[in-house]
């Protein structure tokens, strides 16, 4: 996709830094493409959390190849596409202002110096800053989308977490509404190319299930979160491949998905 078809959510302005970027048209396509953990920036102000560049680098700082398989995703589907533009160090934009994890001040293996003991206030200030217009922009793109249009947040994960390998690929995951997650997962072990399972490596229970309630449950849209083994898109060319095989599983999911809704 062409840089300048990026168009910046301009509602976090007044701090110098946009809380998301919008790619494609909304109102297009079937689908409606969300990447939270689509960035590693972190505002100047905030004096690199105290990290080091490894540190802010790494995945913990955000979804490591997800951004480029969430863009190729938007280009196969034509789809719009709403990615975080700031590290979720910062806050996690897959988290409410209750969640204690949304402003980790331990991450993976990394202490997060910035994050310890921050009063409530400087939370609910990066709420205000981040949070809420990201999520805005959200709302903005679905209202825009047509009725039968669906919601895909995209994410990564490690292959190793806290010493233990993880055998599963590609998740899908689902917060109460299992309609498009069992039928991708259906439908993924069908073509066989990756091992998938439902609710893997997360679930709900986890509570990394937030965008999916807001913005999908709570309008009864089918939902699904994708969560994509970061050693199989850790280029741009692998990502493109992995998003140009999952269009397809998410093309046949809905399709079969709208035939078992009007009972064919």
């Amino acid at each position: 996709m062409e840089r300048n078809e990026q168009h910046l959510d301009m509602a976090a302005d007044v701090w110098g830094w946009p809380a998301a970027a919008t790619y494609g048209e909304p109102g297009q396509g079937a689908f409606v493409l969300v990447c939270e953990h689509a960035s590693s920036f972190i505002p100047p102000n905030a004096d690199d959390l105290g990290l080091s560049q490894k540190a802010r680098l790494s995945h913990a700082a955000w979804d490591i190849g997800a951004l480029d398989v969430a863009m190729r995703l938007s280009q196969r589907l034509r789809a719009p596409l709403v990615a975080g533009a700031v590290s979720r160090l910062v806050y996690d934009c897959n988290r409410p202002l209750e969640a204690p994890d949304n402003i980790p001040a331990r991450s993976e293996i990394y202490d997060v110096p910035g994050n310890i003991d921050i009063p409530q206030e400087c939370r609910q200030g990066r709420y205000d800053q981040i949070h809420t217009p990201f999520h805005d922009t959200v709302t903005r793109v679905m209202d825009a989308a047509p009725k039968d249009a669906v919601l895909v947040t995209i994410h990564s994960f490690t292959p190793v977490y806290n010493g233990e390998k993880r055998a599963v690929e590609i998740g899908f995951l689902s917060h109460s509404d299992r309609r498009l997650a069992q039928a991708c997962v259906t439908h993924e072990r069908e073509r066989g190319r990756f091992l998938a399972d439902l609710d893997e490596p997360y679930s709900a229970s986890d509570g990394v299930t937030y965008t999916l309630q807001k913005h999908g449950d709570a309008r009864g849209i089918a939902n699904v979160m994708i969560e994509v083994r970061n050693d199989l898109i850790d280029t741009t060319m692998k990502a493109q491949t992995v998003a140009d095989h999952l269009a397809g599983t998410l093309i046949t999911a809905k399709r079969a998905l709208s035939a078992r809704e009007q009972g064919q």
